[in-house]
């Protein structure tokens, strides 16, 4: 077998300066293997391969089919199964095929060509496959003896579904606009593509948002006994690792368990939040509904530069040309003139000073126009009509002044209600009106948030620093009842004290 001193060799044959012969040549080669043929003989590479311009010599596919064994893209054997004659075994002869080196050269190229025109995919259909994988999985948990080779074999599943699903939408949120296809294409193409896109994107945010809550569930389902799975699907890994002594084994065998544990990692960190970063399926969600309003940019810039917006420069060059087809000098004044409006246009009447000069006065002879900015934004010098009137306010401000009184007042007498120092039950409280009620549930809401556990008493300062709150809560079986306007608030029985601090300490 050859080998290539250096590995670059493998891709000379790409920037050669017969690169394109040479790439026919190994394109024939690559479909070979494909169909399992072994070994292909310099005519039959002749005959199959699609030379861009024409077939050419024999002699020519001899030497490059040479060049490229000599780069370690082809081995070479002689063929003695056509000699039938002397002279013919003394004739050089091959047969040629793939070597290790070209075979990898040749898997990476499609590779290569196959990443650079997929179009990136938001797969619904895998979202299905992830939960029904996710409830086998569970199924085989529950199982008495779990079966290793179906917990192996479903996981198998579920990485490889999950992997495509990851891989097609990072390929989505590298770019999903595709500005530059839609600045090249006619208002229809964009106008079905946006239609197209939209809905492709709505149907897939509906089955993300519907299917993430069931494979996040399934997923904290399977935790507490995932590892133990793991540990199974490893154990039977490790059994085709190679020979070894009991260490090699061990450590075959904690390789994939870590393995396996990155994956379900990975896994989870996609439908559960992991610390503060959201899930992925989130980004997810927020680059797809991202992708809407991108695409509408590209369309208003599709329509803007269809308006028939002017181009200065090409419009320079233009008027130069039209210069330079004037037939004297005279011509090419009067373009000037009317090109650059040199002629006069008294008519305007903008300033009063301007009206003062005689007609003939060019504008480039003429004092500079003070233009109103309204002029230059709504094309006229002020609104036609009377202006309005300024409208009085005032009752408006004194009914709203009116308005602030009365809640300052209504939440101050609920303040000095629930505000006693003294320690009281819920169930002590009585009738709440509506902002009585309102004030109680803000501060319940802000002490609950600080309680460690449902027996735990709790103490907090309120966030405007006004009131100290201190929560102690009752029997399990207690029962506190609160009547309000809205209906009736119930719950455990506890005892609280609400107590207002001067000047916030």
């Amino acid at each position: 077998m050859y080998i290539a001193n250096d590995p670059a060799d493998l891709f000379r044959h790409v920037s050669a300066e017969k690169a394109a012969f040479y790439r026919c040549i190994m394109d024939v080669f690559a479909a070979a293997k494909r169909q399992y043929r072994l070994q292909l003989r310099s005519d039959e590479v002749l005959a199959e391969a699609r030379w861009p311009d024409g077939p050419p010599r024999i002699e020519e596919v001899n030497t490059a089919l040479g060049q490229l064994a000599e780069w370690g893209n082809l081995e070479s054997h002689p063929d003695t199964a056509r000699v039938s004659s002397l002279s013919d075994f003394y004739r050089a002869r091959f047969l040629y095929r793939l070597s290790q080196g070209g075979e990898a050269v040749e898997s990476a190229l499609a590779v290569f060509v196959q990443t650079l025109q997929r179009r990136a995919e938001l797969q619904t259909v895998a979202l299905e496959d992830i939960a029904s994988r996710l409830q086998a999985l569970q199924a085989l948990a529950e199982a008495t003896e779990p079966d290793a080779a179906k917990i192996h074999e479903t996981l198998r599943d579920l990485v490889r579904v999950f992997e495509s699903l990851a891989e097609n939408a990072q390929a989505f949120m590298a770019g999903v606009a595709r500005s530059i296809e839609l600045q090249q294409a006619d208002a229809g193409a964009v106008a079905n593509y946006k239609k197209r896109l939209i809905d492709y994107l709505e149907r897939f945010m509906g089955d993300l948002v519907r299917r993430s809550d069931t494979i996040a569930r399934l997923i904290l389902a399977l935790e507490q006994g995932i590892d133990a799975l793991l540990g199974q699907v490893a154990e039977r890994e490790s059994r085709d690792a190679a020979p070894g002594g009991a260490q090699d084994q061990a450590d075959a065998r904690k390789a994939y368990l870590q393995a396996w544990r990155e994956r379900w990692k990975g896994l989870r960190g996609w439908f559960l939040s992991t610390g503060h970063e959201p899930p992925q399926a989130e980004l997810l969600r927020a680059r797809a509904r991202s992708a809407i309003p991108q695409l509408l940019a590209a369309i208003a810039a599709l329509n803007e530069r269809r308006s028939g917006r002017s181009d200065r420069s090409a419009d320079f060059r233009l008027l130069a040309g039209w210069f330079a087809a004037c037939a004297d000098n005279g011509e090419a004044h009067r373009l000037a003139r009317a090109a650059f409006a040199l002629n006069p246009a008294r008519h305007f009447s903008l300033n009063a000073s301007a009206e003062e000069l005689p007609a003939s006065t060019s504008w480039a002879d003429a004092p500079p126009l003070r233009i109103h900015p309204r002029l230059r934004e709504y094309g006229e010098a002020a609104p036609r009509g009377p202006l309005p009137r300024v409208r009085d306010r005032a009752e408006e401000r004194a009914f709203l002044a009116l308005q602030l009184a009365e809640e300052s007042q209504q939440v101050e007498a609920a303040r000095k209600r629930l505000a006693t120092s003294r320690p009281a039950r819920l169930s002590d409280l009585g009738e709440l009106d509506m902002h009585a009620f309102g004030l109680f549930l803000g501060l319940l809401g802000e002490t609950l948030a600080e309680q460690a556990g449902p027996e735990t008493p709790v103490e907090r300062q309120t966030s405007d620093g006004l009131l100290h709150i201190h929560l102690k809560p009752l029997a399990p079986d207690s029962r506190a009842t609160i009547d309000t306007p809205h209906g009736v608030f119930a719950g455990r029985d506890h005892l609280i004290t609400i107590t207002p601090l001067q000047d916030g300490r």
